[in-house]
């Protein structure tokens, strides 16, 4: 049992809000690991990264991110940060795996002041840029497609994810 995808990209792509609308459309399961995190942990992700620090954050992410993947048949969309993961890039060779790509201004306008997002606390656009600088080539390395976000409509884009799916080669 594998998810039918796997949805990456930064903060402000839109994991979660496409990839419901992917699932709807494919009358399958969402699932959103930083949840599944959440759940796990008892917790909210702030409160893992102020009470417990990064890694051991980094730690329960990498542990969900191998189960989904492994018992998960739904569209799955994973945190921002999960691809830092090595053995977590090498579990994703082997799912269809969908890059949600967004640029700067448009990340920054998403997320806001970056309430609820840990790394994003202090200076936002600042934070937003490096992130997309350091991340984007692991979001391509692991990526099997690439779908850009900026000015776009929800459900345009999950409706291209769908079509890029159904148009997938083994």
């Amino acid at each position: 049992m594998f998810p039918v995808a796997v949805l990456v990209g930064p903060p402000g792509a839109g994991k979660t809000t496409i990839g419901l609308g992917v699932a709807s459309a494919l009358g399958v399961a969402f699932a959103d690991t930083d949840s599944i995190i959440e759940e796990r942990a008892g917790k909210p992700i702030p409160d893992i990264f102020a009470e417990d620090g990064e890694p051991a954050f980094r730690v329960l992410e990498r542990e969900v991110v191998a189960s989904s993947l492994a018992s998960f048949a739904g569209v799955l969309a994973l945190g921002g940060g999960a691809v830092l993961d090595e053995a977590t890039r090498k579990l994703l060779r082997e799912h269809t795996v969908v890059f949600l790509s967004v640029g700067l201004s448009d990340a920054v306008r998403r997320v806001g002041l970056g309430a609820g997002r840990p790394l994003l606390a202090t200076d936002p656009h600042a934070t937003m840029k490096v992130l997309l600088e350091q991340r984007r080539r692991l979001y391509v390395e692991v990526a099997r497609h690439t779908v850009t976000t900026d000015g776009r409509e929800p459900v345009e884009i999950a409706a291209e994810v769908v079509a890029t799916l159904h148009h997938r080669t083994p």
